[in-house]
């Protein structure tokens, strides 16, 4: 993954509350079981005119010029409920979101996006896009703030793990071989305790 620490970018208001995973990634655009291949169907049923095609809707915010390169996206409340699919981060992340602004995330859709490089931050989204006004947000991880180009600025909280495995781009299996040193120590007590368990069978 790549690391996030410091970043300026254009913030796209999206401020629905209840923006579930299904309409984040409709299952009809879920072909496989990759990572890649999921941006074109994101938001795909309010982003295109028709149910299947891909025609755009000019009325939808990522349509919009002004939005078109946005790194960052500002919802409402509880965005990310419904099914717990990891396609709907896959699919925000291909599409080059590095952060979600929102006042309160799904849980399992939170840890989703920590896992794939995304920013959860929970804020009032409404105050950040009125200062936003198409023009860019700067959000520094490692100080915790979302900064405006008006000068206003929020701070948010998260995790240390959290913010451990945004900052340096690591997913689990990243964070667990910082370990590795401790992990080799516990499995050579182990084997001197326990030789028996670490026969080959």
């Amino acid at each position: 993954m790549q690391p996030f620490t410091t970043l300026t970018a254009t913030a796209a208001p999206l401020l629905r509350d209840n923006v579930d995973t299904d309409a984040i990634i409709p299952s009809r655009e879920m072909k496989s079981v990759s990572k890649t291949g999921l941006a074109d169907g994101l938001f795909a049923g309010w982003r295109y005119t028709q149910i299947g095609g891909r025609n755009p809707d000019p009325a939808f915010i990522l349509n919009q010029p002004d939005y078109a390169a946005a790194q960052f996206l500002l919802s409402g409340e509880n965005f990310g409920c419904g099914s717990s699919r990891e396609h709907a981060a896959w699919a925000l992340a291909e599409y080059g979101f590095r952060a979600i602004v929102a006042p309160s995330f799904n849980p399992i859709f939170r840890g989703n996006c920590i896992r794939n490089g995304i920013v959860p931050i929970e804020l009032e989204s409404g105050p950040v896009a009125n200062a936003a006004q198409a023009l860019p947000l700067t959000i520094d991880l490692a100080a915790q703030t979302v900064v405006a180009a008006s000068g206003q600025s929020w701070h948010f909280a998260i995790e240390a793990e959290a913010k451990a495995m945004l900052l340096g781009g690591l997913d689990m299996i990243d964070l667990t071989l910082q370990r590795r040193d401790r992990i080799e120590a516990f499995r050579a007590a182990d084997r001197h305790q326990r030789p028996w368990a670490y026969f080959a069978a």
